[in-house]
């Protein structure tokens, strides 16, 4: 018995799942988002116990770092799931970041800030990607693959190419003679 006839899915299905879905949202921008909020927000509450000594490294603005640091990770979530406003996003992010810097401990001890700014740049900087066919080749107006039966005009050259293309539609169309040549 395998495992597809018991309906059960295994570790491959599911890792190539996650890629699909990490590849059509700026993932690396919201995981380093993610994880700029945690020491901007967490530090400021936080507390060093050595033995009876206590240290605390607790500031005036102490709630201001744990709104910067939920806003982040609201952020951070965001681009996971809303990628369209990517650039809103991404630019928050980084003014975020750059405000944590006076108000929660150096910005999370320069960590949380250093991850909000890459994570923001990430953000702003992510594009949607082309899709791809069968062949491999992009589709779409910037690199448009030329598809199987599309036919090119003789005397003609595609776009950004020097050779002339003649595709198995063309040499349909003149009954099997090749026009090119």
């Amino acid at each position: 018995m395998s495992a597809e006839s018991t309906g059960s899915r295994g570790f491959t299905y599911w890792r190539l799942r996650f890629r699909a879905w990490r590849g059509n949202r700026p993932f690396w921008a919201g995981l380093f988002t993610l994880l700029g909020s945690v020491p901007i927000a967490y530090l400021p509450y936080a507390d060093v116990r050595l033995g009876n000594i206590t240290i605390a490294m607790a500031t005036t603005a102490g709630a201001g770092s744990l709104i910067i640091g939920l806003l982040l990770a609201t952020l951070g979530l965001t681009m996971w799931f809303h990628s369209i406003v990517r650039v809103f996003a991404g630019v928050a992010a980084i003014i975020l970041g750059l405000v944590s810097l006076p108000i929660s401990n150096i910005g999370g001890f320069l960590v949380g800030f250093l991850f909000s700014l890459i994570g923001g740049a990430l953000s702003i900087s992510w594009a949607p990607g082309v899709p791809r066919d069968e062949s491999g080749e992009d589709e779409g107006e910037g690199g448009a693959a030329v598809s199987e039966d599309a036919a090119v005009v003789p005397g003609q050259r595609p776009e950004g190419g020097t050779d002339l293309h003649v595709t198995e539609a063309t040499t349909q169309a003149n009954g099997g003679r090749n026009s090119a040549g």
